[in-house]
């Protein structure tokens, strides 16, 4: 298969997703929050499967809202799918969610897309762009809105940092790739489905994304937990993998 080709699908699916995803919430504007964000994870998983499975029928998909059968793990090529990343945000009606498509091929993530439909943007690995200047003042550092690290915030006092809440990983790793922030930090838990596409997109953009003791992320494995990552600017990369290293292991 031709990696661009890939990547025009992937860009493609994760767009109409979040197209689809906007006329659901709007439709059920009224409704309570748990059934929203039901309707959207169901709506969103079974278009994005159902249009892989279409173009490429001979991939495995491995999505956060289907079961795992295992048959990823025999496959040179998985669909690694969050069909709505930030389910919380998506029901509240603010902006910080995504959808996530990555492709994983022959050991590595070839392919990745996020969308971020409530700006109407969309990041897709055969055309990211470069990342801007970073901006004067103190460090940016993207943490989760409900539950920030407490590695991200030790690493904010070493390094004079200010915290920014956000919701999704996809949207927080946009956020470092179009200079809004300069690094996401992430500790305890994830699975595969929440940062696939957003790693591949990250490193598609030069940026460095490991995990927080510098080793490589890794997808498609039996176990798809992944339970922290560092995303940033690579000339940030050593301050940042110093001030969070030595209190990794202690983080829950």
């Amino acid at each position: 298969m031709d990696p661009h080709a890939d990547a025009q699908l992937a860009r493609r699916v994760a767009t109409d997703a979040g197209g689809l995803l906007l006329r659901v919430r709007d439709a059920g504007s009224s409704a309570d929050a748990n059934g929203l964000r039901a309707a959207g994870d169901r709506a969103a998983h079974r278009f994005v499967a159902a249009e892989l499975s279409a173009a490429r029928p001979h991939d495995a998909v491995f999505s956060e809202e289907a079961h795992d059968d295992g048959l990823r793990l025999k496959s040179n090529r998985v669909w690694i799918i969050d069909p709505l990343d930030g389910t919380r945000e998506f029901a509240e009606g603010r902006s910080d969610w995504a959808v996530h498509v990555a492709l994983w091929a022959d050991g590595d993530l070839i392919v990745g897309a996020v969308a971020l439909p409530a700006r109407g943007i969309t990041l897709a690995t055969n055309d990211v762009p470069a990342v801007p200047e970073r901006r004067d003042g103190r460090l940016r550092i993207a943490v989760s809105r409900s539950r920030p690290p407490a590695i991200a915030e030790e690493a904010a006092k070493q390094l004079d940092a200010e915290l920014v809440p956000m919701g999704s990983a996809g949207f927080k790793v946009a956020s470092v790739v179009l200079g809004d922030v300069d690094a996401y930090v992430h500790a305890g838990g994830q699975f595969e489905w929440d940062s696939a596409a957003p790693v591949a997109v990250a490193r598609a953009a030069g940026l460095h994304a490991t995990r927080l003791d510098g080793a490589r992320l890794e997808y498609n494995r039996p176990d798809p937990y992944l339970p922290d990552l560092l995303v940033c600017r690579q000339e940030l990369a050593a301050a940042l993998l110093a001030a969070c290293r030595p209190t990794t292991r202690s983080v829950t």
